[in-house]
């Protein structure tokens, strides 16, 4: 007996190391996979090929577990069979029919799982057929984890029955080791690029629209100027700007004034071309940059864009117009930096007007006019915060009696470098910078204040202080002058406050709430530029005013045109039918004054009775006058 087990220990031996050659070869060629891997899918295809063509395995998968209902294990690869063969048969790592297997034991119990004989072996019955066709007798399946959890498993079969032994298994084991090792590397790795990208596009890329920043726009800028340099070509870059957002802002909300921007942006998205850079460079501003372009076909594009715009955008369930102004800039004509061609970009759209197309071209000074504005903005605001600004008065007269009735409260600015700047200037910068709010405040306290020193020194004189659209919808405004009667104790007969129609019939329901409001204050109102804002007479019935101010535009030429004549005659009839008194303005000439008392008009404001003067003056003027 001696001498048979002699030749059959050899071979034995032989085999068994052979299968530890095979396992050693597997693993070693495994390393070297892994060490050139640089994407998971890439990885479990290489590692099956190499258990398959190197280590002389007759088939080699790897699958991953699905925490579903079914404990499905997801085939990733296989090499020496189809991947559908696997998925056909329906593998799990439950612990009942086919997650008995070696793959699903693994995965299961976390441990390395040896099926010893395909053909016998139950766990095995439906896939023995298989077996067959494939030639593998023998399996075995190795846990993969990572970060702690049992991701899937490797499994292999061999040709032999009973191929897998103790020593071939802890290789196979290490491999299985080295392979879930790698997987983690490459998903750290691929969340390093991910969140690399995250921060790339948090620095280059708007949030909200998703299109590149100005960041980006700037460093496009510069790549294409050098290019265009390079091929002595012109570059344009033309500025957008929304109109009214901060309104609807304001009104509408905030996420519908984001949902207007993310519209805009995607209209503005189909109309670009690949090699065009479109980028949102401000709350409100969009920029396009054009290579290798003319002016002419600058001035194309922003007709084109101007065009796309115009349709009203739905936001919230409302159709919204967005007026958008367009500025060109051209490289090298008008700059050649990057900076420097967006500011003039940007200057000249702030030229840009609908009657011109909404549209204008760099010119030169626009720059600079626009550095003015900016630099007035803060001026503006430190001379309202220091109390820099003057109260100006221009009286009203009462035509039949020719007696001072009152006055309307102006405010003016006397610049300490640029000198008086007009309100006609400086009130739309309030407007821009977010100003109104404090510029009236301002007007408020000081009118109260003048009306108590004048009440104090004899002349109780009601001043009347004009409020704009933005006024209107500040939901504070009615409390702080309810808080400014308490402070200086003045009688509201002696406080007065005009409204104009046009802000008036920007939102009528919140101007009738305010104007109530107002009124149970005890105050007397005026509608203000009469004529211009295009009110019903249903609705000017509903509003508690006392005055009608005829805008001037309708009173100084009532002497030389029949048209305006008539225009004034029937709005004194039409006010004193609705039992208001009627204000001319803009009377300037003693025609003036004569034909309006004809009319029946009862108060008179113009400069046939004063230009406006400093509050101080007033009493001074007011004893000449009489």
């Amino acid at each position: 007996m001696g001498d048979q087990a002699g030749p059959a220990s050899v071979d034995d031996q032989a085999q068994k190391l052979a299968r530890v050659h095979r396992a050693l070869r597997t693993l070693s060629a495994g390393n070297h996979t892994l060490l050139h891997a640089s994407d998971e899918q890439q990885l479990l295809r290489d590692m099956c090929r190499v258990i398959v063509e190197t280590g002389g395995y007759r088939m080699a998968c790897i699958g991953y577990a699905e925490h579903d209902e079914n404990h499905t294990v997801r085939w990733m690869e296989s090499v020496g069979f189809e991947k559908e063969l696997l998925d056909a048969h329906h593998f799990s790592w439950a612990d009942e029919g086919a997650g008995r297997t070696a793959a699903g034991t693994a995965i299961r119990t976390g441990k390395p799982v040896v099926g010893d004989n395909l053909l016998t072996d139950p766990a095995y019955a439906f896939w023995r057929e298989d077996s067959i066709k494939l030639g593998c007798s023998s399996a075995a399946a190795f846990p993969l984890r990572v970060e702690g959890e049992v991701l899937g498993a490797l499994a292999m079969a061999a040709a032999e029955p009973d191929a897998f032994d103790e020593e071939e298994v802890n290789l196979l084991s290490e491999l299985a080791d080295d392979l879930a090792y790698g997987i983690a590397n490459l998903r750290i790795r691929e969340k390093h690029r991910e969140a690399e990208a995250t921060i790339a596009r948090l620095a280059y890329y708007d949030g909200l629209t998703g299109l590149p920043n100005r960041t980006f726009l700037l460093e496009r800028l510069e790549e294409s100027m050098q290019e265009a340099k390079q091929h002595h070509r012109a570059l344009a870059l033309l500025h957008l700007n929304v109109g009214r957002f901060h309104e609807i802002n304001k009104v509408l909300g905030y996420r519908s004034g984001d949902q207007l921007l993310q519209e805009l942006g995607r209209r503005l998205e189909l109309a670009v071309k690949e090699n065009e850079t479109l980028a949102h460079v401000g709350e409100a501003e969009f920029a396009l940059l054009l290579p290798a372009t003319s002016a002419e076909h600058a001035i194309q594009m922003a007709q084109r864009l101007a065009s796309i715009l115009h349709d009203p955008v739905e936001v919230s369930g409302l159709m919204v117009d967005a007026s958008v102004n367009i500025g060109i800039a051209l490289f090298p004509g008008h700059a050649t930096t990057p900076e420097a061609l967006l500011r003039r970009a940007n200057a000249a759209m702030h030229e840009a007007r609908p009657a011109r197309g909404g549209y204008a071209m760099y010119t030169g000074g626009q720059e600079e006019q626009h550095t003015r504005r900016l630099a007035l903005m803060g001026d503006l605001r430190h001379a309202i915060e220091h109390n820099q600004l003057l109260l100006y008065c221009q009286p009203k007269v009462d035509i039949a009696s020719r007696r001072v009735c009152g006055a309307e409260a102006l405010v003016r600015w006397e610049h300490p470098v640029h000198g008086m700047i007009l309100p006609s200037e400086f009130i739309p910068l309030a407007e821009q910078a977010g100003l109104i709010t404090p510029l009236t405040d301002w007007m408020l306290e000081s009118a109260f204040s003048q009306c108590y020193a004048w009440h104090e020194a004899g002349l109780d004189r009601p001043l009347a202080v004009n409020f704009s659209a933005h006024d209107l919808r500040d939901p504070d405004l009615v409390e702080r002058i309810r808080g400014l009667f308490s402070t200086w104790g003045i009688g509201p007969e002696l406080m007065q406050f005009e409204l104009t129609e046009s802000a008036l019939m920007e939102d009528p329901a919140s101007a009738l709430e305010t104007l109530t409001d107002l009124k149970q204050l005890g105050t007397q109102l005026y509608i203000d530029d009469f004529g211009t804002g295009y009110s019903s007479l249903s609705y000017l019935q509903k509003l508690p005013v006392d005055y009608i101010k005829i805008d001037q535009a309708f009173v100084m030429p009532m002497t030389v045109s029949d048209d305006s004549a008539v225009i004034v005659r029937s709005t004194i009839e039409l006010g004193h039918n609705l039992d208001m008194k009627i204000v001319a303005e803009g009377v300037e000439s003693q025609a003036h004054w004569d034909s309006l008392a004809s009319l029946g008009c009862d108060v008179a404001q113009g400069y046939h009775i004063s230009k406006p003067m400093p509050a101080e003056q007033f009493r001074n003027w007011e004893t000449s006058w009489a």
